[in-house]
C-alpha cells in the first residue's frame, strides 16, 4: 500500500442500497437442495460498516499478506475506531509510509508481521514515527477469471 493512495472517507458517501439476500446458506461441502426463497434485502454498507465516520476503504498493493487471504488489488474496509490488539490486521504508518501487517506482541515488543515468509517482521522500536492508523475488518476480492471482467 502506498501513501499516495489516500483513503476515502465514507461518512458522507454512504447511501442506502438494499440488495436481495437469499434466505439460505450455501453449502461449501455437499450440495443442499436449492430453495427459491429470497429474504429481505441486505445493505452492504450496514453489513460491513459499524462506524461510518471512522471507516475507510483502502486498496491493497503487494503480496505481504497473501497467506491471510489478502491479495494485491483487494479492497479493505478499515475501521479507525477499533482499538488495535495483537492479532489484528492493521494499517500502520511507519515514518510516513502506509503498510498492512498483523500486529504481534512478543517478548515485550510490538512487531508488524507479514503473512508471507518472504517478508521479515518489523520491530516497531526501530521507527521514529509509528502510528497504527486503523484495523482492517474486511478484505473484498474477486474470486475468478469471470470476475476480472468487472
Amino acid at each position: 500500500m502506498e501513501a499516495s493512495q489516500l483513503p476515502i472517507r465514507l461518512k458522507d458517501r454512504l447511501k442506502k442500497a438494499s440488495l436481495p439476500l437469499a434466505n439460505e446458506y450455501v453449502a461449501a461441502g455437499f450440495p443442499s437442495p436449492a430453495e427459491d426463497y429470497i429474504d429481505n434485502g441486505i445493505d452492504l454498507n450496514e453489513h460491513l460498516i459499524r462506524n461510518p465516520s471512522s471507516t475507510f476503504f483502502l486498496k491493497v498493493k503487494g503480496d505481504s499478506m497473501i497467506n491471510a487471504g489478502i491479495e494485491s488489488g483487494d479492497l479493505l474496509v478499515v475501521d479507525r475506531s477499533i482499538n488495535p490488539q495483537p492479532g489484528c490486521v492493521v494499517v500502520a504508518m511507519l515514518d510516513g509510509a502506509f503498510t498492512l501487517k498483523k500486529l504481534v506482541f512478543q517478548k515485550e515488543t510490538l512487531y508488524l508481521e507479514a503473512e508471507n515468509p518472504n517478508y521479515p517482521s518489523i520491530n516497531l522500536n526501530n521507527y521514529d514515527n509509528v502510528h497504527i492508523w486503523g484495523v482492517a475488518i474486511y478484505a473484498i476480492h474477486k474470486l475468478s477469471r469471470i470476475a476480472k471482467s468487472f
